[in-house]
């Protein structure tokens, strides 16, 4: 797969979860504009916030995710991620987020990386749960963790295989884009993903450079 090819899937990947909040705001735009009772303006109102609120949430964490967000340096502050991935699911009720890292600085890849295996792991969790994201720094290494625990988890084997690199890169889909993304930084840092999954639980665990 070629860069070309790569910035298509993720364009693509980026409309789709992008389709709906945006969506929900051309709605409300468009029920403001004919209605005249001030109870349901007020509905309106409160329904063009929390769109508005949905979508800058998503692209706050999808500029960390796949963009180049975090400044000039070539470290962010985890406390940017935390923000980032609390604010992805500030909507969601089933899914609560304890982010149990310290507060200390991660290159832009390993955040990407973070992020992203966040964002899998929260998908996997079908009726809701616990998202867990943890770190211990072992010398030079620093050994992170994303945990999701739930009454029904599945990671869909697509993107197993795409982060584990048993995949055709030539036939992915936009939703394997993250995970792809993942794999290559990994390539790239000398390391790779590991996955465990237990009934009730998915670890997804990378060794990085401190």
């Amino acid at each position: 797969m070629n860069a070309a090819e790569f910035a298509s899937l993720l364009c693509s990947r980026l409309c789709h979860d992008l389709v709906s909040p945006v969506g929900s705001l051309y709605n409300g735009v468009e029920l403001l504009a004919d209605e005249t009772d001030p109870d349901m303006r007020a509905r309106c109102m409160e329904m063009l916030a929390d769109s508005a609120r949905q979508t800058a949430n998503k692209l706050k964490f999808f500029r960390l995710a796949f963009g180049a967000a975090g400044g000039f340096g070539d470290n962010i502050d985890t406390r940017e991620a935390q923000a980032a991935l609390e604010g992805l699911y500030a909507s969601d009720k089933r899914v609560e987020v304890n982010w149990l890292m310290e507060g200390h600085a991660l290159p832009k890849g390993a955040v990407k990386m973070l992020l992203n295996l966040a964002m899998m792991a929260g998908d996997a969790l079908l009726r809701g749960g616990t998202l867990q994201i943890a770190s211990e720094a072992q010398g030079d290494r620093i050994e992170v963790a994303v945990r999701a625990e739930g009454p029904r988890i599945l990671l869909d084997e697509s993107l197993k295989a795409v982060l584990t690199g048993d995949s055709d890169v030539d036939n992915l889909t936009p939703r394997a884009a993250g995970a792809y993304l993942v794999h290559l930084l990994a390539q790239e840092s000398g390391t790779a993903v590991q996955i465990s999954e237990t009934e009730g639980s998915l670890v997804f665990g990378v060794t990085l450079s401190a």
